[in-house]
């Protein structure tokens, strides 16, 4: 069992940023296995089709992720290493994305939150590159942006459907080797 958690802001104001790439990433995945999110027994939503995995997207905010979190292993009796953070990542450029088993929070506020509400950094991470030639810093103003063009745009949906495809090979291939191959 894993839970594949994207991390976002609620709302129409935020739907349409760069910081919702996780939600982004969920919501294919959701649509792809044709479930839908149902409230789930803390500030997240949650949806599933089968016993191998879970999709969740945490409602508290993308600072407060970290209890949103907390909250989903708890209720399923999970360890770390059975969650996947789904994340943007302003240092990679559009397009990337990178799996990793541990690490950092790599500046990110809502990793740093789930770091510390769990006291570990020790799970999985897809980081979803939305670096640009725009203006990137302060990564604040420019994450809670959506993207100025047209070709951003579609770039973006070709990263969220690569992302997706990812996570399915998280599912049948396991972590080591969808690293292997979405690394590359």
């Amino acid at each position: 069992m894993i839970a594949f958690i994207g991390l976002g802001n609620v709302g129409d104001k935020y739907k349409e940023t760069k910081h919702n790439a996780g939600f982004w990433v969920i919501d294919e995945m959701a649509k792809r296995n044709n479930v839908s999110f149902k409230p789930g027994k803390g500030d997240y939503v949650i949806a599933a089709k089968t016993n191998k995995f879970f999709l969740v997207k945490p409602t508290s905010g993308m600072n407060r992720s970290g209890n949103a979190v907390k909250q989903i292993i708890d209720s399923k009796k999970l360890l770390a290493e059975q969650i996947c953070i789904i994340v943007d990542d302003v240092d990679l450029p559009l397009g990337k994305i990178r799996i990793k088993p541990k690490g950092g929070d790599g500046s990110h506020r809502g990793l740093e939150n789930i770091i510390y509400t769990l006291r570990t950094d020790r799970f999985p991470r897809l980081r979803y590159g939305i670096g640009t030639d725009e203006q990137m810093r302060p990564a604040e103003n420019y994450v809670l942006k959506p993207f100025k063009n047209e070709k951003e745009k579609s770039f973006s949906i070709e990263t969220i459907k690569k992302a997706a495809d990812a996570l399915d090979s998280f599912i049948f291939n396991g972590l080591n080797k969808t690293m292997n191959t979405y690394n590359s």
